[in-house]
């Protein structure tokens, strides 16, 4: 029983630009249909891919707000972190296209690669210390720190932000006084 929907094909260049972060090509494997011919999607269950990102950041950087994550299971950030951290920028005013977001993890930057590349009027890291990025100085959490024309803010991880118990809420009050600080809320 084929409906109107299944004889639609879609050229190889729009399924490739659909699926170019989450299908695997394998060559070894016969497929089934016309579509699975050119893109195969099977990934085994047990192994997590990530790929190293095609460029070095997530968001377009419009207002030099650079943030540095650590998250070890995603290119850029975890889907819970990235709606959190959406809607920290929304109290700030701001959004995904006025940010770079970077994860360390996946690629490991210094402070001086980070201003040549992306040119930071901020620069929030979170879960990444001030060594982890090669500055010459430590910065305690939460507390905002002006450096070499760039403002500095550290942060412990998204992850200890999320839910809400106690501790996290702590951890939103505190990330939340700092950020009305450096954005002048």
């Amino acid at each position: 029983m084929d409906t109107d929907l299944e004889k639609i094909q879609l050229p190889d260049f729009i399924l490739a630009n659909l699926y170019k972060d989450s299908l695997v090509v394998l060559n070894d494997v016969q497929p089934r249909t016309k579509v699975e011919a050119t893109i195969e999607t099977k990934v085994p269950q047990t192994e997590k891919i990530i790929r190293q990102p095609e460029k070095m950041f997530l968001g377009d950087n419009k207002k030099g707000i650079v943030i540095v994550v650590k998250e070890t299971d995603a290119v850029y950030l975890n889907d819970e972190s990235l709606n959190f951290l959406s809607s920290i920028l929304g109290a700030c005013k701001l959004n995904l296209g006025d940010v770079a977001i970077v994860n360390h993890h996946t690629k490991s930057n210094s402070y001086p690669v980070l201003k040549e590349e992306l040119s930071p009027k901020f620069l929030l890291l979170f879960d990444v210390t001030s060594n982890d990025i090669d500055l010459p100085f430590s910065i305690p959490f939460y507390q905002v720190q002006q450096y070499d024309n760039c403002t500095f803010l550290t942060a412990p991880s998204l992850q200890t932000m999320l839910g809400n118990s106690q501790e996290a809420k702590l951890e939103k009050s505190k990330l939340w006084l700092s950020l009305k600080k450096i954005f002048g809320i």
